[in-house]
């Protein structure tokens, strides 16, 4: 099986997407940028369906639903029209965020990689060959917390599109097989706590399920503690 297939065991990098959808930088009262912008995040933060999102003591941490895209062959300064060539497939996954924190450090001008990188932080389903999706902008992503839905918005609303992005990313930082690309979240964003069971579909246009992410979540004991 390729590096690709396997990427949450051999992938190097989580490469996340901030602000990818109009909606969600309005509910966070966030700035449009110019250009993509990303921030990464540590492959161990990776969580199976199936596990528990550990929640730090005195974080408020809040699920965000994406589209991750699996990268199979790498490469530098890739152009947009061969960015295509390049993915391998496609995951759902959660960019799991410790809110409170992240308001505490922007206002310092601190950077985020404690934000986003706790253990557990990144929920993931598995891997999703190319062949299975035709079109990777017309799909939805669903999130529901004990039932009820939070988020449910559809990829082709993304400011910036998924070759925009390789040719971003790439032009910065060299792409390699097995690397995950989270490509930004929809609007509805919220925090998940102790005991709640948290689901996630991936869905083409026809209603066909091409993936689902199922975790739950529980208070971290010991570890870090976050104090204002």
């Amino acid at each position: 099986m390729s590096v690709a297939a396997q990427f949450v065991r051999q992938g190097k990098k989580i490469v996340a997407i901030g602000r990818n959808y109009s909606d969600h930088i309005k509910e966070l009262n966030n700035a449009k940028t110019k250009e993509p912008f990303f921030f990464f995040k540590p492959t161990t933060s990776y969580l199976p369906t199936g596990g528990k999102v550990e929640i730090p003591r005195g974080i408020i941490a809040h699920h965000e639903v994406e589209l991750g895209l699996v990268i199979g062959k790498g490469g530098r300064d890739i152009s947009q029209d061969a960015a295509e060539s390049h993915i391998a497939g496609y995951a759902l996954a959660v960019d799991m965020t410790a809110r409170n924190m992240q308001d505490e450090v922007k206002k310092k001008g601190l950077p985020w990689s404690a934000v986003k990188g706790f253990d557990t932080f990144t929920p993931i389903g598995s891997f999703i060959p190319k062949s299975s999706v035709s079109d990777a902008h017309d799909l939805t992503l669903s999130l529901k917390i004990n039932g009820a839905i939070k988020q449910n918005g559809t990829t082709g609303d993304m400011i910036f599109r998924i070759p925009r992005l390789i040719e971003h990313i790439s032009s910065i930082v060299t792409l390699e097989e097995g690397d995950l690309i989270l490509t930004g979240t929809p609007s509805g964003v919220g925090p998940i706590n102790p005991g709640d069971i948290i689901e996630c579909a991936l869905a083409d246009p026809t209603g066909k399920v091409l993936a689902e992410l199922k975790f739950t979540a529980e208070s971290r004991s010991g570890g870090y503690q976050f104090t204002p």
